[in-house]
């Protein structure tokens, strides 16, 4: 029983990753089934439209965008994740040396580049029809044949998944990064008994130096690979099948500091209080799913505590403070239409800063905190000084110059006398949406009902499917008519517009995980968009060709199809022979945004 669900799941995790690229397929395959002949002509070529749009969106703006947001100083880079398992050519050990910024990937997702470059085989047998003159009976036999090689590609992805699964592990690894870090950290919660954190939230080190000296069973003070493989062997709360050695030697890169094969004490240390700071880090950003708060709260128990307990200090807390500020004595803070006077913020900043030096001291928001009438602060004047200093002082130097108390104040007098105004979601917005599901996770809100949940999701794909096969056809309407008023190309619409919102949900995602500026996560990030990108091509090039060959369409697409063979090629072989990529090289990646556009042109005029 046990084997069956776990063929089942690897099935299903396949045929989940398909449905990533249906939107552009089945937009495509509605719009040449549900119009005559003559209509679907047309219509496929916006749907083409969308298809390269996709691909090459992925391979230039998004890769770009991700080269930018990923970047770091190339010595730290090269350094501390030596990862890469060979020697480097020349190219790359100019790149590397390259001045400013840049990214580095491991040698996995130079093999998922590979199995994406070779996405370009069909769309080059596509070619040979109009390359060669064949006669229609010729171009026929080439559509089907190009038809049968992409089903036969497909099939072979998911089987080599299946059999081969470290791509899909490495997709799931990405998905479900933080169940690695999170996992790891439960563990200890329970070989500590319960006490990883002390009662105010911080590491409780001697837990960990004992759980060291366990690990450490034969006493020679240091943890080696197959010690820490050991130890890491033991987690079990996820299932979690690390991909032969790979997981325990990121591991160790990650506790050993100065690359000896060998984990100190000092280092281990260490390395669980960056475990922590970056897991606290990640909840606070809402870089943690709804799901994981739950481990979180067990593990994070303590800290999570004091925050809310905090945050219930400030919520009391800032309202009597503005309370008095309004007062008489200093005045109204807000102008004639409601918003918050920052003239009279800035005035009010001079008269608490007393020494003029242009910055709030704790010991001058301390004599605020005095002046305040007693009574009315419903807390201890030093604690009450220390929340606001930690609430406003958002550079961490102790001190609050002008900017962050203009800003911090505007925010508090928004939120507290107008509550609706602005619409802009922010930063501080994830975070309060974060501690609410928090609080209601402490309230006991959340239930567990996986069976439900399962039901759920098949339900809303299912119904995403029929949905998006309902509105294919007025979207293409929609294209078109735009295309006519604009008097610009059907073609140049879907491909430029289209894709912006049926990507934007993975480009958005690939974008805030590239952020976090780790080597592994930004490795999984590229091998992400090239593991699109292959699925993307072959499963559209499938449906064009099954539109094309059983509808008797006319094969009008050589342009199009030459666009996205052309980057898709280019950068295949940037990223299948490269794993270090210096910052100058988006330029690269967003200029064949552009050019592919005038490649279309130009090859236009000889189809």
């Amino acid at each position: 029983m046990v084997t069956l669900l776990n063929l089942a799941t690897e099935e299903l995790r396949c045929a989940f990753q398909v449905i990533g690229s249906l939107p552009e397929a089945l937009i495509l395959l509605a719009s040449g089934l549900l119009n005559s002949k003559e209509t679907a002509q047309e219509c496929v070529l916006t749907g083409v439209g969308l298809l390269a749009g996709s691909t090459i969106l992925l391979l230039t703006i998004v890769w770009g965008t991700c080269v930018i947001v990923g970047s770091q100083p190339f010595p730290n880079q090269l350094n501390s994740n030596p990862s890469n398992h060979r020697e480097q050519d020349l190219v790359e050990k100019l790149l590397s040396k390259w001045p400013g910024y840049g990214v580095v990937t491991d040698l996995e997702t130079s093999h998922t580049a590979w199995i994406m470059l070779a996405s370009v085989i069909p769309l080059m047998m596509i070619q040979i029809p109009r390359i060669f003159q064949l006669s229609y009976l010729g171009e026929r036999i080439v559509i089907l044949i190009t038809l049968l090689v992409s089903a036969i590609f497909l099939v072979c992805y998911f089987f080599y998944q299946f059999f081969e699964p470290w791509i899909q592990r490495r997709r799931l690894l990405y998905i479900n990064h933080e169940h690695l870090v999170l996992d790891i950290l439960k563990h200890v919660q329970n070989h500590t008994m319960g006490r990883l954190l002390t009662d105010d939230g911080s590491l409780n080190v001697s837990a960990i130096r004992r759980l060291f000296e366990e690990t450490d069973r034969d006493g020679d003070k240091f943890i080696s690979f197959p010690k820490l493989k050991e130890f890491l062997q033991e987690i079990r709360s996820r299932k979690l099948q690390l991909d032969k050695d790979s997981g325990i030697t990121d591991m160790m890169k990650e506790f050993d500091i100065d690359n000896d094969k060998k984990i100190t004490e000092d280092e281990f240390v260490n390395g669980m209080t960056k475990l922590l700071d970056e897991t606290k880090d990640a909840m606070n950003k809402r870089y943690h799913s709804n799901k994981s708060l739950k481990d979180l709260y067990q593990v994070l128990k303590p800290w999570i505590e004091k925050k809310r307990e905090e945050r219930g200090t400030l919520k009391i807390l800032i309202p009597k403070i503005l309370e008095h500020l309004q007062s008489s004595v200093y005045g109204s803070l807000f102008t004639e239409d409601g918003t918050p006077d920052i003239s009279a913020i800035k005035r009010l900043f001079k008269d608490i800063d007393q020494d003029k030096d242009d910055t709030v001291s704790y010991d001058e928001l301390r004599d605020l905190m005095n002046n305040i009438k007693r009574g009315i602060l419903p807390f201890d004047v030093d604690a009450a000084a220390s929340k606001i200093m930690e609430e406003l002082d958002k550079s961490g130097d102790r001190v609050i110059d002008e900017e962050e108390f203009v800003t911090g104040l505007s925010k508090w007098l928004n939120t507290t006398y107008n509550p609706t105004r602005g619409s802009e979601k922010s930063e501080d917005d994830d975070y309060q949406k974060t501690w609410d599901q928090i609080d209601e996770l402490i309230e006991n809100k959340f239930t567990d009902k996986s069976t439900l949940a399962w039901t759920k999701a098949i339900t809303l794909v299912m119904l995403g499917i029929v949905m998006l096969g309902l509105l294919a056809e007025p979207l293409i309407d929609s294209v078109h008519n735009l295309s006519k008023t604009a008097s610009v190309s059907s073609f140049l619409i879907a491909f430029i517009f289209v894709p912006l919102a049926t990507n934007a949900r993975i480009a958005i995602s690939l974008i805030s995980e590239a952020h976090k500026k780790k080597q592994n996560v930004t490795s999984l990030t590229f091998s992400e968009i090239y593991g699109t990108v292959f699925v993307n091509n072959i499963l559209g090039l499938a449906v064009l060709l099954s539109l094309i060959y059983f509808r008797g369409l006319s094969w009008n697409f050589s342009a199009e199809v030459w666009m996205v063979l052309v980057v898709s090629a280019i950068m295949g072989c940037l990223a299948s022979f490269r794993t270090v990529f210096p910052v100058w090289t988006l330029f690269l990646a967003y200029l064949l945004y552009p050019m592919s556009l005038v490649l279309v042109h130009v090859l236009g005029h000889f189809d």
